[in-house]
């Protein structure tokens, strides 16, 4: 027993290094699909997501998100005080089922946390402000996310239903908290200035495509972490057919966007070929223990598929969505959940309906408290960035850096 103890705990270690490194991805992506006057900004905003996140999620999160609802709670809302001291036996196998240690869960769980506000630094960058940004981060991955997570990995009332709502890495409780924020968060803001011309979208590119494509494969192999982990031991049988599945959905997601991108704009554009990656990542992750390999490679096609639809689709809404957050985390968010019901160990009616109830459940707590948050800040101290300093570059205005100062022939 201490030696299986030992190893699901190194297991989990090893799952929270990996997701840990996908906030280099994220980081590399967003600067590899945004343009370089403005890659000081974006890389400050990771690194404080992370910083503020861990600290946050230490002083609150943790004990919001898994407050141990009382029998006969209602399940929304419960706190189990500040800080994080373990409780009598949280060092050995008694907790957790013998998965894990207290000390494990919290920084797994926390890694997670800071994730959510990272979806949004893509989706508003190049024209926010930084403080209001940073504003936004405290109390979204204080307080937001760990309340919503609760309804669900917290045993709330999403996990109190007779069909349990199922969302076994984070579909909707990671990627959708994520991406309902950025939906907000585009619209309040606004478009970056050239992105839309009498109507139709104009593309602005990334100033380091060859970073972005490093960035999609660092969060593939984060993700092995991400899912990997969710397994929340080391089961040999389990954690090696979430692998599969998460890999073979990622593989399905890209050659379908590539494909579907090439018959609709005719070229063969590689970021959707990355964006189609991702979104069967992210649509695989809700039930990605539940999935045959057939499974997932259905569900990551058709994510792969919708990235191409709905990137086109938020383009005609004229939001301007710099690095496909919104399709990516939010569209495929929504349909992997959906997924559970519809394929695998789980597939039925009641399911179905139970991920629906979960999918509008995290839109009603999300819209609102994202829109309440931007929509105060943009009243009172505004978001967006003066033209000039939006023209000039966040980089020189908002820091007084420059991402490459000895290399200026790419200045655009």
């Amino acid at each position: 027993m201490e030696g299986l103890f030992t190893a699901n705990n190194v297991w989990m270690m090893i799952c929270t290094a990996l997701v840990f490194f996908m906030h280099t991805g994220f980081a590399f992506l967003e600067i590899g699909l945004t343009r370089q006057k403005n890659t000081i900004n974006i890389l400050f905003k990771n690194i404080f997501i992370i910083t503020v996140g861990l600290l946050l999620y230490y002083l609150l999160g943790f004990n919001l998100m898994y407050p141990g609802f009382e029998e006969g709670s209602a399940g929304f809302f419960e706190f189990a005080g500040f800080g994080i001291a373990p409780p009598e036996g949280g060092m050995t196998p008694e907790y957790a089922d013998g998965g894990y240690t207290w000390w494990t869960d919290f920084l797994f769980q926390g890694m997670f946390a800071a994730t959510a506000a990272t979806i949004v630094s893509g989706a508003v960058a190049e024209r926010i402000k930084i403080g209001p940004f940073m504003i936004f981060t405290i109390i979204y991955v204080g307080i937001i996310y760990p309340l919503a997570g609760s309804w669900k990995w917290g045993g709330g009332f999403l996990d109190m239903r007779e069909t349990p709502f199922y969302d076994f890495a984070g579909s909707t409780l990671v990627h959708s908290v994520g991406g309902w924020a950025a939906l907000v968060a585009v619209w309040l803001l606004g478009s970056r200035i050239g992105k839309f011309k009498d109507g139709k979208p104009q593309a602005i590119p990334g100033h380091s495509i060859p970073m972005a494509t490093a960035g999609v494969l660092i969060l593939w192999l984060g993700w092995f972490g991400f899912n990997g982990g969710s397994v929340l031991s080391a089961d040999p049988e389990l954690t090696s057919l979430t692998l599969v599945t998460t890999c073979l959905a990622a593989a399905a997601g890209g050659v379908v966007a590539a494909f579907v991108s090439f018959l609709k704009f005719k070229n063969l554009d590689l970021t959707m070929f990355l964006n189609g990656i991702l979104g069967g990542l992210v649509g695989i992750t809700a039930g990605a223990d539940q999935m045959s390999p057939e499974d997932a490679i259905m569900i990551g096609a058709i994510a792969g598929a919708l990235i191409v639809f709905a990137v086109s689709f938020i383009d005609r809404l004229r939001l301007d969505d710099p690095v496909g957050a919104i399709a990516v985390h939010l569209v495929c968010g929504i349909w992997g959940t959906l997924a559970v019901g519809i394929f695998g160990a789980l597939a039925g009616t009641d399911q179905f309906i139970s991920q629906l109830v979960g999918v509008l459940s995290y839109a009603a707590i999300c819209v609102p408290s994202a829109f309440i948050i931007f929509f105060v800040m943009k009243k009172t101290v505004g978001i967006r960035v003066p033209e000039k300093e939006e023209l000039e570059g966040l980089d020189a205005h908002e820091h007084g850096m420059d991402a490459y100062p000895d290399f200026r022939l790419n200045e655009h």
